[in-house]
């Protein structure tokens, strides 16, 4: 290996649908010498979308990740998919990278998934350059989308170079200023740049203008920059066109000069096990610290941890523990990716991405670590969106069920934005993503790679209960059968805690006339409750319940009997104190032709639906705002490709829970049978 970590730039290529990034990362690998043939998407030939749904559909599904060689620099190159029903693994890459060049298409321009991408890169504290692509396309409004970019995102958003040619080549105006470009001066906008960046260092700004505005030394415009990128002082415009490779080896240029290593970049935070920040040093000589960022599950290689190195080295042979497991690993074989390709190497730095396989133990997100010390270390998890779309699966086939809870549990390691619920009460597997599109990719994976099957129906909505004032309630538990018998009398209160603050339970017994050995036998039954449901069968929440009177019996009295006067208690009190059902409530966001506003937006408010604002987007797209009860968006797929003649898209992110209506309430609870033990 003949790089360090000052040489390592890790870059992630996001964007909305289509802008190009699939064909930029190809473009990108050829550039840098690493493949000779650009592969093609339209012939599922390129390095990154090797699935076959991904080459059946022409669009990314997950992510891949490949290392690129240029000039002092080993880059690399996380290729991202563009659809939200897949945001789940993009975000994922956010926690790898120091960088994210969000791609636009040139004659689209600023699209949804643009501002979204750039609203999640900001959160993160990720530099951050706007690459525009197909600048080759006739009539591509180049001029009119820089202002755009700058109008959207601020006027830090600036060219660091230029379109000539009709956008068959790409002329440098951070380091040069002469040359003719398609729409602007290149020295002006080697003027605006240099005045951007020497502002954010008083010692730069002062060389510069020592100089008579003249030219700085190349380390000193390095510095300035990266910190303009850190601080978010400056998003570079860059210019490429994919297809033609006009200003790709312009774009590894910046990266190879300007785009912030490592070391240079902002430190993600890390916390210990009291929660608190600490700091994590790219250092090769100190412990390892590395964070899983993605898990395939590869039927040649097996179960594939892939992990970015932020402290230490990791190296072949050694032994790693994951997360505080007191049992170790031994890394027999460490790997660089590049695509489905797997190449050994014997070490990785900080900085590096990397990747084991074979351990089974390994998991999303987990912490790899040599020393316990670190064992309680994590890094701060990424805000995924909330899956809501859900599918209630069965078997299509008898004696499939094991592996069909094997099949959707390895899926489910793959994208944190996929999960799997099981509802012992109704005997019932659910999967729940993003979007139709989403589920329905991840069963059509679930059938190629391991054969099963499924029948699919909508399941229960994710209804929750809670309580709206404060009761009392009180149960004694007493059983004789001949011998010795069961006692226990439970006397608590229940009142509601704030939305979202779970359940909070409190030991108020004075005297021991419930002995301290039985309080968990209490909580355990009142947990039971809270899974169980009161009055429509759905989980309990946002209630603090608190224990302060009950009876006892030297003989008689066992957990047992606990358990049983503790959840009757419960249920007592939470009848007395105004339960109500809440109800799922979704922040929806809907893209759609301006000609169909009004349908959407009337078909929207018939769903209990509020609107909340509009936004424009070029191409005479709208994107309405809204919040909806989820329970009325089950056929809205359906319902949206009607109205808009399959042109709309749309998006779903938990908002929070809400009362239904009082209708709603009593139709639901008319519905559950509850099931009452025996006494």
């Amino acid at each position: 290996m003949s790089y360090n970590t000052e040489n390592i730039r890790n870059i992630a290529l996001a964007g909305h649908a289509g802008a190009g990034k699939t064909t930029l990362f190809e473009a990108l690998l050829h550039a840098g010498g690493v493949i000779q043939t650009q592969g093609s998407v339209e012939r599922g030939t390129t390095q990154s979308d090797t699935d076959e749904q991904e080459k059946t559909r022409g669009h990314s599904i997950d992510t891949a990740i490949a290392a690129v060689p240029f000039g002092k620099s080993h880059i690399n190159l996380i290729d991202t998919a563009g659809y939200a029903d897949f945001r789940g693994p993009t975000l994922s890459a956010f926690a790898a990278v120091e960088t994210v060049a969000i791609v636009v298409n040139a004659a689209n321009g600023i699209e949804y998934g643009t501002r979204r991408i750039m609203e999640r890169a900001a959160e993160r504290r990720l530099a951050r350059v706007l690459v525009v692509n197909k600048i080759d396309m006739e009539g591509a409004p180049l001029g009119a989308l820089v202002d755009a970019l700058r109008d959207e995102f601020g006027t830090q958003c600036l060219p660091v170079n230029l379109p000539a040619d009709g956008g068959r080549q790409v002329l440098d105006c951070f380091f040069h200023g002469e040359g003719t470009t398609d729409f602007s001066s290149l020295a002006d906008a080697h003027q605006r740049i240099l005045d951007q960046v020497v502002e954010i260092n008083e010692t730069v700004m002062g060389h510069y203008l020592d100089s008579g505005e003249g030219e700085l030394n190349p380390q000193e415009l390095h510095d300035a920059f990266e910190q303009c990128l850190r601080e978010g002082h400056l998003v570079p415009i860059c210019f490429v066109s994919a297809r033609t490779g006009a200003g790709v080896r312009e774009f590894l240029e910046l990266a190879d000069r300007l785009l912030p290593n490592p070391a240079e970049g902002n430190p993600p935070p890390f916390l210990n096990g009291d929660g608190e920040e600490i700091t994590v040093n790219a250092d090769p000589l100190q412990h390892v610290i590395a964070d899983v960022f993605k898990i395939v599950n590869d039927p040649f290689v097996g179960k594939l941890g892939v992990f970015r190195v932020w402290q230490g080295t990791v190296r072949r042979d050694t032994q790693l523990y994951i997360d505080e497991s007191k049992k170790p690993f031994k890394v027999g074989h460490l790997f660089r990716l590049r695509g489905k390709t797997h190449e050994e190497i014997d070490q990785a730095i900080p900085g590096d991405i990397a990747a084991v396989a074979k351990v089974e133990e390994i998991h999303f997100d987990a912490v790899l670590h040599d020393s316990h010390d670190e064992d309680r270390i994590h890094l701060a998890p990424v805000r995924f969106p909330q899956p809501m779309f859900g599918l209630a699966l069965e078997p299509k086939h008898k004696g499939q069920e094991q592996k069909l809870s094997q099949a959707i549990g390895r899926l489910a390691e793959e994208d944190p934005c996929f999960r799997v619920e099981h509802h012992k009460e109704l005997n019932e597997t659910v999967v729940r993503g993003l979007s139709d599109l989403h589920l329905k990719i991840m069963l059509e994976r679930m059938k190629d790679r391991y054969s099963v099957e499924v029948n699919t129906h909508p399941p229960r909505i994710a209804y929750r209960e809670t309580i709206a004032g404060r009761a009392e309630g009180h149960h004694r538990h007493k059983k004789q059968t001949g011998g010795a018998g069961q006692f226990g009398e439970v006397f608590l209160r229940v009142e509601p805690l704030d939305r979202g603050a779970g359940f909070e339970f409190v030991d108020a017994v004075k005297g021991g006339v419930i002995p301290g050995q039985f309080l968990p036998a209490i909580e355990k039954g009142i947990r039971q409750a809270l899974e169980a449901g009161a009055i429509a069968g759905y989980p309990i929440q946002d209630v603090r319940v608190t224990v302060y009177d009950g009876k006892y019996h030297p003989v008689d009295s066992k957990e047992v009997a606990f358990i049983s006067a503790g959840k009757k208690a419960f249920l007592d009190a939470v009848g007395k104190a105004r339960p109500i059902v809440l109800e799922p409530i979704v922040d929806v966001e809907v893209a759609i032709p301006e000609a169909s506003v009004g349908d959407v937006t009337g078909g929207l408010a018939g769903k209990r639906a509020r609107i909340m604002g509009t936004d424009s987007l070029r191409g005479g797209e709208i994107v309405i705002k809204a919040q909806a009860p989820l329970a009325e968006l089950t056929d809205y797929p359906t319902e949206l490709k009607a109205m808009t003649g399959g042109r709309g898209r749309y998006s779903l992110d938990l908002s929070h829970y809400e009362p239904v209506p009082p209708p709603v309430q009593k139709q639901l609870a008319e519905a559950w049978k509850p099931h009452v033990d025996d006494d």
